[in-house]
């Protein structure tokens, strides 16, 4: 605890020190010299917003507590257009940079401003997608479910709303709400949003969840990823692949970094080859640390680089 109290102080009295030594010799603010030596991306937003979470000014530390609270509230996005020009003035007045000699440094905190609060709210709208729970008396809920089946199976007449042929499609039981109890309704608009941007890719990952040996639940396994997702974003370390993309984190990039997910684990099962989906966890953990550690490095972005052309089976073993 001692050690632990005084590595920080240790830590805080450096960085007082020599950020007023490079103040004095640049004439330029720690926020300035990020956004001027940094690219644009993870790397740059990461370290602009480790400066403004350390900053012991009032004013700035009032600011934030606003700005987290617009993200918490999910009211960020739509005030952006004023909130993040008052954050941007609130800061170079505070560290006294004048806004029409340093235009391009504006730009770039604004830039930041804003990946790092839509980063905050998209955390706030997952995690409450995930807490509502799946009701079979939702007209929304339903449809998406019968839309979800419509995608994967498109020569397949679904009998009754209630049968085994889920479990075609890799739920559990007959009835595919109690699957969805971990995830609510984000598992479901997961699947969903795979099923009808990606069809081509998920009905392929379907076909491989089929095969005899090495198969798994479809359904099951996309559920599990989209834990998998919500727990990288919730934690931060998907902030690197966010940070990275051109616009600011939204619900729909959350769908995207799922899709990713998905496609990379399809193929990494297949290539496993595991004996039987005993083996499941022993592999997703094996998976998610793979990710993690991709995840670890600043210029990391995850597309899906595969042509999005149905007449093809980019999958295909």
């Amino acid at each position: 605890m001692w050690l632990y109290l005084i590595r920080n102080y240790i830590y805080w009295y450096l960085r007082k020190v020599i950020k007023w030594f490079l103040r004095q010799t640049t004439k330029l603010c720690e926020l300035q010299r990020i956004c001027y030596a940094q690219p644009v991306g993870a790397r740059r937003t990461l370290n602009v917003e480790r400066s403004l979470r350390d900053s012991n000014r009032p004013q700035i530390r009032g600011l934030l507590t606003v700005l987290d609270a617009r993200a918490s509230d999910r009211s960020f996005y739509l005030g952006r257009s004023i909130q993040i020009p008052n954050a941007v003035s609130t800061i170079t007045r505070v560290k006294r940079i004048d806004p029409c000699e340093y235009e391009r440094f504006n730009n770039a905190l604004g830039q930041c401003v804003n990946n790092i609060w839509s980063y905050m709210q998209l955390v706030e709208e997952i995690k409450t997608s995930a807490a509502i729970p799946y009701d079979c008396t939702n007209d929304v809920h339903e449809k998406s479910l019968l839309l979800l089946w419509d995608e994967l199976m498109p020569n397949d007449r679904l009998e009754n709303r209630v049968t085994k042929q889920w479990q075609d499609i890799g739920f559990q039981g007959d009835d595919p709400k109690t699957d969805f109890r971990g995830m609510g309704t984000l598992g479901l608009d997961n699947l969903v949003y795979f099923a009808s941007k990606y069809t081509h890719l998920a009905r392929c990952a379907l076909s491989h969840s089929m095969h005899p040996i090495h198969g798994y639940a479809f359904a099951i396994v996309g559920i599990n990823l989209t834990s998998m997702a919500l727990g990288l974003v919730v934690d931060g370390s998907a902030k690197t692949h966010f940070y990275n993309k051109r616009n600011a984190p939204e619900y729909e990039d959350f769908n995207e970094f799922y899709c990713y997910l998905f496609w990379k684990f399809d193929k990494f099962w297949l290539d496993a080859k595991p004996k039987d989906l005993m083996e499941f966890a022993i592999h997703r953990k094996q998976f998610e640390t793979i990710i993690r550690q991709e995840l670890e490095k600043s210029d990391t972005v995850f597309l899906i680089d595969v042509p999005n052309d149905n007449t093809i089976d980019v999958l295909n073993r």
